[in-house]
């Protein structure tokens, strides 16, 4: 059975043509990334969006791994999810259901090359989320960001040397935008 693959757009008008370059580029790169790199691709809902917008699914999200309605806790995850939305590009979170959310900060990316590299990035941490225990791992970060759960020191410190791993590996793969966009990974 294959992946389902959606990609849409969130608060963000008037963007028709870039909404059929990203579903284009979407499909080949989920072919390249499902081909070259190790672990099931998950069923993937990539979801253009702004800043603000990214911050607002960004904590919703947050918020769903974590399985919190606490207050105080959705206050930590819109903060964070503002924090983390002026940082990056992109983002891929994984969904109880198992699937991941990659959220794609549309005006950060001025080519379609630079949008195929943050795609390739951002669909090898969606293959790294279907591996064994680390969906797992990431919630328990989650939790323990938040203020939900506590994680021992040493469970901090593994996730944090695995998510460096993991973060090498996506960029390791960014040559692979180069079979979508020619000169992407340049």
């Amino acid at each position: 059975m294959s992946a389902k693959i959606t990609v849409s757009a969130h608060k963000l008008p008037g963007y028709g043509p870039t909404m059929r370059t990203a579903k284009r580029l979407t499909e080949q790169a989920v072919r390249i990334v499902g081909r070259a790199v190790p672990g099931r691709m998950p069923d993937v809902e990539v979801t253009l969006t702004t800043e603000r917008g990214m911050a607002e699914l960004s904590a919703a999200a947050d918020l769903a791994l974590a399985d919190s309605t606490d207050r105080r806790v959705q206050r930590r995850a819109v903060d964070e999810g503002k924090r983390l939305a002026r940082m990056v590009m992109a983002r891929a979170v994984p969904c109880p259901d198992g699937s991941v959310l990659v959220l794609v900060i549309a005006d950060k990316h001025r080519t379609e090359a630079e949008f195929a590299v943050t795609l390739v990035h951002e669909l090898v941490h969606a293959m790294q989320f279907s591996r064994k225990g680390v969906a797992e791992r990431v919630v328990r970060d989650t939790r323990d960001r938040l203020g939900i759960e506590r994680q021992s020191r040493r469970d901090a410190r593994d996730h944090l040397h695995l998510l460096q791993q993991e973060e090498r590996e996506a960029r390791g793969c960014h040559h692979l935008a180069n079979q979508i966009v020619p000169a992407a990974a340049a």
